[in-house]
């Protein structure tokens, strides 16, 4: 009863943020339940500019850190809000006031068992950046024979492009950047996310033709998406990852990781900066030529999809900066997307399918991934297929968004009744703000076809015909392995049936036949005659 009410009182206030941003009509239109409808209509309204989703995002900052994050995860959600609304909430400015420096400092001290000055020689009280999650202040390391000694020169700022074999945290100090979680966020994160686990159950309950959604699932997506990024050590894990992808790789730079002073909710890292990677006037300005940036930019996104299946999941450009040599600079690592080599395959094979114009072929590849549900004949698919792929070829290279292209693509599923994949509403996310970097830089270009080497390389090596061979003969080399422990277990079940420790069922024993001794050897012809197949085949 208590959490009803405490649900219901959370309602009243969405809706009247909801209204006094003229927002009510994006609730309209995903056809909430009645009673929900009845409430909000009654509700006074006002009139405002803009767009159903620009409004929306404003309602959202307003209702604070967890419906931007919420405002955030929609964005990757175009199959369900359609593409407009998305990408007005992709634009979804992630930026609150800043909590007092004195709590920073506390939360710092408490999760690092240290006093501040052992921790920095110095500590920025004004934050650079502060978010729905966490905000980040600019410091100085304590070097390690001064103890943290407070004396030590708080304006000397040292060269903020150190090499990057240098250690993180040695005698010397080292400038970084720590970012440090908002005080409370999990206690209201778990407030709302009751609440949203409710709406969706209510969801599933009344709105048959939104089932197919998993409203559950979605939220329960979301919150392990957020349930990461409020634990500072998994975002460090997945820098420290990423960095590793790319160690040989000097046009990409990740910043390195200061374990020893990171924790549950307190991260440091080196600090880095540059031109932010749209801005087009500084990088010119810089000397900096824009096609090799953006060639470095298209096999950067390539390899971490396809090469290592692990990728930056929001690559905005307030996340990517480009150094004085043109090589790209990456920060903050708290939303990562992950693809498993079977959708990899996926990705591949229908790329292919779809540069061939053979939307048979493509149809066929959704079926072979388990993602065309049965009952639906694969050539009607081919067909609609064809009717989002045909337009395309017609248009010059440069304006080919092959990100468009996927979420349509996606956007089919509801047609189909074909199950979301998360792991490419995501990609497909990151996909449209690559494309739109890529046009402010240089319209006349297409970023996909300066990674045309790399994808060519990799489909050879993976989907040609010695990828194939390959397969096939690690498939075979894998079940000669398994034939003695299979011929093993053969002769011990042989063994058994014929000192009758194998007991069959009465009928069964009848319609044998009897005749035990031909039924053993009929056994091992069968089971011989299988695993030679599997040896195969």
């Amino acid at each position: 009863m208590v959490r009803t009410a405490r649900i219901l009182l959370r309602l009243v206030t969405i809706a009247r943020t909801l209204a006094r941003h003229d927002a009510l009509a994006v609730l309209e239109e995903l056809s909430p339940p009645p009673w929900v409808l009845w409430l909000a209509r009654r509700l006074p309204r006002r009139r405002v500019d803009g767009r159903s989703g620009q409004k929306l995002a404003r309602a959202l900052t307003e209702l604070g850190p967890s419906f931007i994050k919420l405002g955030q995860f929609l964005s990757t959600r175009a199959d369900l809000l359609g593409e407009t609304l998305a990408a007005d909430l992709s634009d979804l400015q992630d930026r609150l006031p800043p909590f007092p420096a004195a709590e920073a400092r506390a939360i710092i001290e408490a999760e690092l068992g240290q006093p501040l000055a052992r921790l920095f020689a110095h500590f920025e009280d004004e934050p650079i950046s502060a978010a729905s999650i966490a905000q980040v202040h600019l410091a100085i390391t304590a070097s390690a024979d001064a103890g943290g000694d407070e004396r030590a020169p708080p304006d000397q700022t040292p060269d903020q492009t150190a090499d990057r074999t240098e250690a993180p945290s040695g005698a010397e100090p080292q400038p970084v950047a720590v970012k440090v979680l908002r005080p409370g966020i999990e206690r209201a994160f778990e407030r709302d996310l009751d609440l949203l686990y409710w709406l969706a159950a209510v969801v599933e309950r009344t709105r048959p033709r939104l089932r197919r959604f998993r409203p559950v699932a979605a939220v329960r997506q979301f919150e392990s998406i957020v349930r990461v990024e409020m634990d500072l050590t998994m975002e460090a894990a997945a820098a420290s990852e990423l960095a590793d992808n790319f160690d040989d790789d000097e046009t990409y730079r990740v910043p390195r990781v200061d374990w020893q002073r990171t924790s549950r909710r307190v991260l440091t890292m080196e600090r880095v900066g540059g031109i932010p990677l749209d801005d087009r006037a500084a990088l010119l300005a810089a000397g900096i030529d824009l096609r090799e940036v953006l060639t470095r930019a298209a096999a950067i996104f390539f390899n971490q999809v396809f090469r290592d299946g692990f990728f930056h999941g929001d690559q905005h450009p307030g996340n990517m900066f480009v150094d004085p040599n043109g090589n790209i600079v990456a920060v903050d690592f708290g939303i990562m997307g992950r693809l498993d080599q079977q959708t990899r395959t996926f990705l591949a094979d229908m790329l292919l399918a779809f540069l061939a114009r053979d939307y048979n072929r493509l149809a066929q590849v959704h079926v072979e991934a388990g993602y065309l549900p049965s009952g639906h004949p694969p050539e009607l698919f081919a067909q609609a297929l064809r009717a989002v792929s045909e337009p395309i070829f017609d248009r010059p290279l440069h304006d080919i968004s092959v990100a468009r292209l996927l979420g349509r693509l996606l956007s089919l599923s509801e047609s189909f009744d074909m199950p979301v994949q998360p792991q490419l509403l995501l990609l497909q996310k990151n996909m449209v703000m690559a494309e739109g970097i890529s046009r402010r830089l240089d319209p006349t270009l297409n970023i996909w076809t300066l990674a045309e080497p790399l994808i060519a390389a990799w489909m050879r090596a993976n989907r040609g015909p010695e990828a194939r061979l390959r397969n096939a003969a690690r498939e075979v080399g894998e079940a000669l392995e398994r034939l003695p422990s299979l011929l093993g277990r053969v002769e011990a079940a042989a063994d058994a049936l014929a000192e009758g420790g194998l007991r069959l069922h009465p009928e069964s024993q009848a319609a044998m036949g009897g005749g035990t001794a031909w039924h053993i050897r009929a056994l091992w012809l069968g089971l011989a005659a299988l695993a030679l197949f599997v040896a195969l085949y």
